[in-house]
C-alpha cells in the first residue's frame, strides 16, 4: 500500500518535474504581461490620457459610417477603452486572487482574455467597416493569438496534472 498523496494548494510546481515548473511559470508570466500590458496602454490611452475623446484621424476615418451616427466615434472610443482597461483590471484582480498559483482556478483570468477576444472583435468590426481590410486581419491575428492562449491557459494545472508538459499522471514516476 504506497503512502497517502499530500494536496499542495500553494505549491510552486506542485508535483511535476522542474521542467513542467519552469515551463508553468514562464508561460503564466507571458500571458499576464503580453495580454495585460497591451490592454493597459491601450485602454489608459483612451480613457485617461484621450479623455475618452477620439483622435481626429479616428474621427476622420469613422466620419459618414454608421459608427460615426450610433454610438458615435468618441463613444466607440470609450467602449474600447473600457473593454480594454476592463481586461488589465481583471488580469490584476486574477493576480491579486492568487490565480497564478498552480493549483489556484483561473477563472479571473480566463474571463480577462475571453473579453480581449470581444475587444478585438470590436475592433476588427470597426476596421472592416471603414475597408481597413490590413487592420481586420491584423485584428484577426490577435483574436487567433489570445484564443490560443485562452486554450493553453485552460490546459494548464490545475485544470491538468502538475506534470502538464508530458501529460501523464499527477505523480512522478
Amino acid at each position: 500500500m504506497s503512502a497517502p498523496k499530500h494536496e499542495k494548494p500553494f505549491a510552486i510546481i506542485g508535483q511535476g518535474s522542474i521542467f513542467d515548473g519552469v515551463a508553468y511559470w514562464a508561460t503564466l508570466a507571458g500571458v499576464y504581461l503580453m495580454v495585460g500590458g497591451l490592454m493597459f496602454y491601450s485602454g489608459k490611452e483612451k480613457l485617461f490620457d484621450d479623455n475618452g475623446n477620439a483622435p481626429q484621424g479616428i474621427k476622420e476615418q469613422f466620419k459618414g459610417t454608421f459608427l460615426d451616427t450610433f454610438p458615435g466615434t468618441d463613444a466607440a472610443w470609450v467602449i474600447l477603452g473600457i473593454l480594454e482597461f476592463g481586461v488589465f483590471v481583471l488580469l490584476l484582480l486574477s493576480l491579486i486572487r492568487l490565480e497564478f498559483l498552480p493549483h489556484r482556478e483561473k477563472s479571473l483570468l480566463q474571463v480577462g482574455l475571453s473579453v480581449a477576444l470581444l475587444a478585438f472583435a470590436c475592433l476588427a468590426f470597426g476596421q472592416t467597416a471603414t475597408k481597413q481590410f490590413s487592420g481586420t486581419a491584423e485584428l484577426y491575428t490577435y483574436f487567433g493569438a489570445t484564443v490560443v492562449i485562452l486554450i493553453l491557459v485552460s490546459m494548464m494545472p490545475p485544470n491538468r496534472p502538475d506534470r502538464w508538459l508530458g501529460g501523464s499522471g499527477s505523480h512522478l514516476p
